[in-house]
Formats: C-alpha cells, sequence, structure tokens
C-alpha cells in the first residue's frame, strides 16, 4: 500500500472524489489499492484545509534546531568561519534551553548548505593596492579580446624537483600510520627546483628561458634585451604591441627603466597594479605545466631531466589554450570591478 506522501497529485484527487462520491473509507481502499489510513487522512486533510499536501507526515523525533535556531548558527557560522566543530556548538548552547551535540550542528549545517572546505589561497590585497587594482580595471573596462591580443604576458616561475602535495589522502588501516606505502616522503627545499621565465601572446608563445635562480636587474637587462625585444618587434612591428610585467623589484630597478625609455617607441610598457596574479593569464599556463609535470609517467630525477621536461611541456602547449587564457581578459577586468579590487576566483 502507498503511503501519502508516495501519491501523486491525480491519485490523491482519486482519493478525495471517491469518498465525496459517498464510497465509505473501506471501499476507497479497496477500490483504489491504498491503505485505509492513507485514505482516511487525505480526506480528513481536504475537508479541513481545502487541499491536500504531498508532504510525508512527520516520523520520528522533533528537529531540535526550528527556523530560528537555523538563522542563529547561520549567524554564529559566517561571523567566524574558521571556528570548529566543537567552538560553534558551544556558542549556540548558550542562552538556549535546549542544548544540541556536534552531531546535530554538524547535520543541521549540512541541511542549511553549509559544508567544510579548505580556503582559497589568494594575494594579501592592501587598502592601497585594492584602489589601484580598481583603477586598472576602469581604465580597461573598454578594452575588446581584439585590443588584449596586443599584450604579451611576462612572468617567472619555480619548478621543484619533489613537490609534496598536501591534498593527497590514502587508504590505511589505524595500525599502518608508517607502513612505507602510506608515506609520502620529503626533502629540503623540495630537492631542488628550476626558476624559468616566460612569455606569450595571443598570437604565439614566446621563449621560455631557465635561469636556475632569481635574478637581479642585471640579469633580467640581458633577458629582456635578448629575448623580450626580439619577441616584440617581431610580433608587433607597427609598435602597437603592450608588454606586460608585475612589480618585482629587478623590474622596477633604474636601468631597466632606462632601457624602457629608450625603446618606448617600439613598444609600450604595461603599467601593471600590485598583487595581480588573478589578472595575469600566465598563471594559468604555469599550472599546466605543473599538472603535466605529475602526469608524467617517468618523473625527473634530477634538475637538468626536470629543465628538459619543461621546456618540451611548454613548446607543446596548444594555440587554443593560450588563445582562450587572452579571451577571457575582458572577463577577469569585469570580476576585479564587481569585487570593487577585492580578490576575484581567477
Amino acid at each position: 500500500m502507498g503511503k501519502k506522501g508516495d501519491l501523486s497529485n491525480f491519485e490523491r484527487g482519486m482519493v478525495v472524489g471517491a469518498r465525496r462520491a459517498g464510497l465509505s473509507i473501506s471501499q476507497s481502499a479497496q477500490l483504489l489499492g491504498f491503505s485505509r489510513t492513507t485514505i482516511s487522512r487525505i480526506y480528513k486533510e481536504w475537508c479541513e484545509k481545502g487541499k491536500t499536501s504531498s508532504m510525508r507526515q512527520s516520523c520520528g523525533r522533533k528537529c531540535l534546531v526550528d527556523a530560528r535556531g537555523q538563522r542563529r548558527m547561520g549567524r554564529l557560522s559566517q561571523a567566524d568561519r574558521r571556528a570548529t566543530l566543537t567552538e560553534i556548538t558551544t556558542r549556540y548552547n548558550r542562552g538556549m534551553q535546549q542544548s544540541i551535540c556536534e552531531a546535530t550542528k554538524r547535520t543541521t549545517l549540512r541541511q542549511m548548505g553549509y559544508n567544510s572546505r579548505r580556503p582559497h589561497r589568494v594575494p594579501l590585497i592592501s587598502t592601497t593596492n585594492r584602489r589601484k587594482r580598481l583603477q586598472f580595471a576602469r581604465a580597461h573596462q573598454n578594452w575588446t579580446v581584439e585590443d588584449w591580443k596586443n599584450v604579451a604576458w611576462f612572468d617567472e616561475s619555480q619548478f621543484l624537483l619533489r613537490h609534496s602535495n598536501g591534498r593527497v589522502r590514502i587508504w590505511r588501516k589505524q595500525n599502518e600510520n608508517m607502513a612505507p606505502s602510506c608515506l609520502v616522503t620529503t626533502v629540503q627545499a623540495g630537492g631542488g627546483g628550476v626558476m624559468v621565465w616566460g612569455m606569450f601572446s595571443w598570437h604565439t608563445l614566446g621563449p621560455l628561458v631557465p635561469t636556475g635562480h632569481r635574478l637581479n636587474a642585471t640579469g633580467y637587462l640581458s633577458i629582456v634585451s635578448d629575448h623580450v625585444h626580439p619577441f616584440m618587434t617581431t610580433m608587433y612591428p607597427s609598435s602597437d604591441g603592450y608588454f606586460q610585467q608585475d612589480n618585482a623589484p629587478c623590474h622596477k630597478a633604474r636601468i631597466i627603466s632606462n632601457w624602457f625609455l629608450e625603446h618606448d617607441n617600439e613598444f609600450t610598457v604595461l603599467k601593471w597594479p600590485p598583487q595581480s596574479p588573478d589578472l595575469n593569464p600566465i598563471e594559468h599556463l604555469w599550472d599546466v605545466v605543473e599538472r603535466e609535470l605529475r602526469a608524467l609517467d617517468v618523473h625527473p630525477t634530477n634538475l637538468h631531466q626536470l629543465q628538459d621536461a619543461i621546456l618540451s611541456i611548454w613548446a607543446n602547449i596548444s594555440k587554443e589554450c593560450f588563445q582562450h587564457l587572452v579571451e577571457s581578459m575582458p572577463c577577469r577586468i569585469k570580476a576585479v570591478l564587481k569585487a570593487k579590487g577585492g580578490q576575484t576566483p581567477y
């Protein structure tokens, strides 16, 4: 026999129609194939409220957290996002006539749509930097994809030989915590790494220059003159190109600024807001290289192999991949405007 909550609107209408036609509860149950209790409850609800509900009859223990309690629990969770389950439960029970346990609190929060998640890592943006990011977004909010195609993106990244991912999970028994197959080994400083400088535009991938260490202003000047300058003059012979660089100290050195002034008739240096990796699409190319490195069947065992693998992966990045990143720039600008210069999902 179907329960009240299992019946469709048509079936509940049949119950009401049978009773209004003069059939008894037993006759209606026999005719329609429902239980006498179901027939009785549906018709009683229709007589009292003028309608029938598809909601099941309440069963089990009454919920300890009503709508008012849920609002209170939501305020406590939002006031301190990092509070533990125990802390929120303790704060909730203060001043309440009926206290709840942690299990009830966890269940209620999940019903309200809250879940425990790792927070996204984003750069710290000061009030000054927030204002500069907003100014940049406003100045470029009318740029189209065609405008962004004239920008060459430049950045550095370091890739470690051995990188331990803290999000790796394993299946093990309680007494297997020190089993070799259940361990993740680490080495100091990741076993060393390779520092690379790369650039690209909508038209093509540019050079990827391994350095092995962080550069000073003199080293950066050699990269700019030997790699950036040929790329810009080749890709933008009409001198309508923009060169993007972040605000690293070596980028702001006097010898670098003087060099760009001497070549300002060949391309323009894009004035870049601080703490804005979300606006630089090359950051996503570094993620592509990192993922491909981890997906290798045979992982590099020394820095020379690591460097070769990075160069190979970079050279095989698809054109659709980096062009799509450049085409996302208008959306990135809109996201900064919406966040009033704050952090964005990019």
